[in-house]
């Protein structure tokens, strides 16, 4: 009986885990779609539209128009996340994404499509800051990894999912607009799901020591949250658990009152530069360029498909697919700083012989196809998922709305500088140096990574405060 009430409980989580991650799925569907409705877009014959005419620049702008929309979220739940909570910000978030695509996809002029792009991104910049941390704080210690790599396997999945879509509908007239409908359901399922789910009781629990309302009410709420949560598993040891987070969040100082100044003092400012410098580090590395790259160095390997940008991306979002799974199932087991150092050592690897490929072995081209492969798959078994996973369980409680979406608004803004300074720079050092550069902040990044970042595996969150800042 015991066996089967452990096997439910865990299945109730995961089914808990499904509506925050589809906010990530609808992340990397835009990423996929977008690359493939860009084509379409511009298609005098298949756009079905009379303004296809468009400039570098403006297909610049309908491509990160949704990144620019992330900044925006991470501003905007930087204000609001601690007030309105984890599950309303998710809530917000999925209305943001419903509306953003259905602009989208009706958009009757380049204004209007830009609109629905920045809604969509907005979404995106709750979702990034909002599903680690409800996830995060919701989820048993002991999975408390796999659940949030498990968000990052869906963002991934999406990708692979928008590429895949978008290769059915770039061939047919107005094929952009069909490829965003096609998800329109998601948001819906996701905004449905979260309104049945219930506040993170971490939260609820932050709200009662901070008296922002009823101490006995919220308390009691919280203990329904977990059950609900976690199962009838928990049902003898729910009240316990409460009563012992609202302890340890009392004993860390949690009851005052969070201050902007607080986030660059003492933990958190120790929590903010862990989860900042990885963040920054996992887009200063190179990983939106090296995928930017990757059709022209398959096409200079002499594959036959790399003339169709579609296919080459879902070949790599099907391996990026499966070094996050592997992750997924080892991450609780093996640690964060073992994964990120492996991870990080076989991405200095590959961007040294990226660049040694592009200098020296030109004429080898199978050196750059080894050195791309083996970069995304280590990077999906390190920076990618447990850069997540660290701002989400690195940060304390009460500054922990604030410190995400700051650590958000790094990676997004990282993210926007080195996808527009790719170009300038390989045109103004080559690709090979440029390759080298990426491999010498790798380096650094190993250095920060065994200097400063802490192991977290089975703590829990208020475990990882009193031990690990």
């Amino acid at each position: 009986f015991v066996l089967k009430a452990l096997i439910r409980s865990k299945q109730v989580i995961y089914c808990r885990f499904l509506f925050p991650a589809l906010g990530a799925l609808l992340f990397g569907y835009e990423i996929g779609a977008t690359s493939c409705a860009t084509i379409s877009i511009k298609s005098p014959t298949l756009s079905g539209i009379s303004w296809y005419d468009l400039s570098s620049v403006d297909v610049g702008i309908i491509t990160s128009g949704s990144l620019y929309g992330a900044l925006i979220g991470s501003i905007v739940a930087f204000s609001v996340a601690d007030i309105i909570g984890r599950r309303k910000e998710l809530i917000l978030a999925a209305f943001l994404y419903l509306v953003g695509a259905i602009v989208t996809a009706v958009a009757p002029v380049f204004p209007v499509l830009i609109i629905g792009r920045v809604m969509y991104g907005i979404g995106i910049g709750l979702t990034m800051h909002a599903a680690p941390m409800y996830i995060a704080e919701t989820a048993p210690s002991q999975i408390r990894g796999r659940m949030i790599s498990l968000k990052e396997f869906s963002t991934v999945l999406g990708m692979v999912g928008g590429y895949g879509i978008g290769s059915l509908w770039v061939t047919v007239i107005s094929g952009w607009r069909y490829m965003y409908a096609t998800i329109l359901p998601v948001p819906v399922i996701m905004g449905i799901g979260m309104c049945w789910l219930p506040a993170s009781p971490r939260w609820l629990l932050l709200r009662a020591i901070q008296g922002k309302s009823n101490v006995e009410n919220l308390q009691q709420a919280a203990i329904r949250s977990l059950l609900r949560l976690r199962g009838p598993a928990i049902a003898d040891s729910a009240a316990e658990q409460v009563n012992e987070i609202l302890a340890d969040l009392a004993f860390v100082g949690e009851d005052k009152e969070a201050t902007f100044g607080e986030l660059f003092r003492g933990k958190c400012l120790k929590a903010l530069t862990i989860a900042g410098g990885l963040v920054l580090f996992q887009q200063i590395t190179g990983q939106p360029s090296v995928l930017y790259y990757a059709p022209s160095i398959l096409q200079t390997a002499g594959f036959s498909a790399a003339a169709d940008a579609t296919r080459i991306s879902i070949l790599l979002g099907l391996l990026k697919l499966v070094m996050t799974g592997v992750s997924v199932i080892v991450i609780d087991r093996l640690g964060r700083r073992p994964l990120l150092l492996g991870g990080v050592s076989g991405m200095v690897i590959s961007l040294f012989l990226l660049g040694s490929y592009y200098i020296f072995y030109n004429n080898v081209p199978a050196v750059a196809v080894a050195a791309l492969l083996l970069y995304v798959g280590c990077y999906q078994l390190s920076f990618g998922p447990i850069g997540w996973l660290m701002i989400s369980e690195i940060f304390p409680l009460k500054l922990r709305g604030r410190g995400i979406s700051l650590a958000v608004l790094i990676n997004f803004g990282a993210n926007a500088l080195v996808t527009f300074a790719f170009s300038p720079l390989k045109d103004l050092l080559g690709a090979g140096v440029l390759f080298c550069g990426f491999g010498v902040i790798c380096v650094l990044s190993l250095f920060f990574i065994y200097f400063i970042v802490p192991e977290t595996k089975g703590l829990t969150l208020e475990e990882i405060e009193a031990k690990c800042l």
